[in-house]
């Protein structure tokens, strides 16, 4: 039947469902399946309203994964995208509504489905998926590997793992990683992972808003998870992808018990007519709201840069942080430097024989350059 979804298979699911419910264990859906079976009708369409019901009272108690192994169509899309992580083997896992041969007929247009529904697509533009394992076996191990920091429910605290690890090593690099210079690029990953227990960061969605990182590691032992901008993409900025994407992250990770620590290196909203059309202040305000909204320790290190309206988005004391550390490098201000001189000092640079030397002038002074910041190397 090509995996499609009959009466009794959706009772046999909806079995597990619960049992999986009833002793606060994680599911993991293995998913290839054509939709619904249109012989059986309309039950087989119950079977599915069954299931996604089920995954929503699941949600946030015991963690929800799924595997796409295979072309998965219709009703069989909506319950991988209720669950909390999706794998999707690549060239071989497909999600979509509509398949290419209806599109074609309803509107002519003629598409693969790699283009239409492939792990490329969901991973890096959709951003349905998280994972783009590239076999089978590789997938096994990923689901491993993600599940090893989790807790079987939410009445369970994550899972510890001693270390051996130094608690009081140093890390010299890190004094260099991050650039004096505030509009030099860096990898947050790089930061990341010298922190974290034997420098092991499990990332998720690596491919989509690769302007925020978020992902999982071990610090002393216990698991945390992190937040951090990405200043190698967009300087770091964040766009409605990001603010989606870290906003569902840290309210899975404060169902689940799991600390967030954040590391901030952001200039502000990305700005632009295709944001602002797009809903970035509807999508901005979710990341705001999840980060007041948990209730796990918050922990929030700014590297550098943290400007403007992001400032109070990207967990601040103000919004419930526990505790809030500096780089010596960091920066707490209303808008950068540029722009703060062109709004401060417009009179000057008009009267200015030449205003793009005198801008350049009171940009490079520190005293102005810092106007309404706080550098915290000031502080040391």
């Amino acid at each position: 039947f090509g995996g499609s979804l009959g009466e009794v298979t959706a009772e046999k699911i909806v079995k597990v469902q619960e049992l999986a419910l009833r002793n606060r264990v994680p599911i993991i859906g293995i998913n290839d399946s054509g939709g619904a079976r249109i012989q059986e009708g309309v039950v087989a369409l119950a079977g599915y309203a069954d299931i996604f019901y089920r995954n929503v009272r699941s949600s946030g108690v015991i963690p929800q994964l799924s595997v796409i192994a295979g072309p998965c169509t219709g009703g069989a899309v909506y319950s991988p995208a209720i669950t909390d992580f999706i794998f999707i083997v690549a060239g071989q896992g497909y999600m979509f509504i509509t398949g290419p041969e209806v599109i074609k007929v309803v509107t002519g247009e003629a598409v693969s489905f790699d283009e239409l529904g492939g792990g490329q697509v969901h991973n890096a533009t959709s951003g349905v998926a998280h994972f783009l394992p590239k076999t089978e076996q590789e997938c096994a191990a990923a689901v491993r590997k993600l599940l090893s920091y989790l807790p079987s429910s939410n009445n369970e605290r994550p899972p510890f793992v001693p270390t051996t690890d130094d608690l009081e090593r140093a890390d010299p690099e890190l004094q260099t990683i991050v650039p004096e210079s505030p509009n030099k690029p860096y990898d947050m990953r790089e930061v990341v992972s010298r922190v974290l227990d034997s420098r092991e960061f499990f990332e998720v969605q690596p491919f989509f808003a690769p302007n925020i990182v978020v992902g999982l590691g071990r610090l002393g032992g216990h698991v945390v998870g992190i937040v951090g901008n990405q200043p190698k993409v967009l300087a770091g900025a964040i766009d409605i992808n990001a603010s989606v994407k870290a906003a569902r992250f840290i309210r899975f990770c404060d169902a689940f018990g799991i600390p967030i620590i954040s590391f901030v290196d952001v200039p502000g909203y990305l700005p632009g007519r295709d944001q602002e059309h797009g809903g970035i202040i509807r999508h901005g305000a979710k990341l705001l709201y999840a980060y007041a909204e948990a209730t796990v320790p918050k922990l929030t290190v700014i590297t550098r840069k943290d400007y403007g309206g992001a400032y109070c988005v990207m967990s601040p004391k103000q919004m419930g942080a526990d505790l809030n550390l500096a780089w010596p490098t960091a920066e707490i201000a209303v808008m950068g430097p540029e722009a703060a001189v062109n709004i401060i000092y417009k009179r000057d640079l008009v009267a200015a024989p030449d205003p793009v030397a005198r801008r350049k002038a009171l940009v490079a002074e520190p005293d102005q350059a810092r106007i309404g910041s706080r550098p915290a190397a000031l502080f040391a």
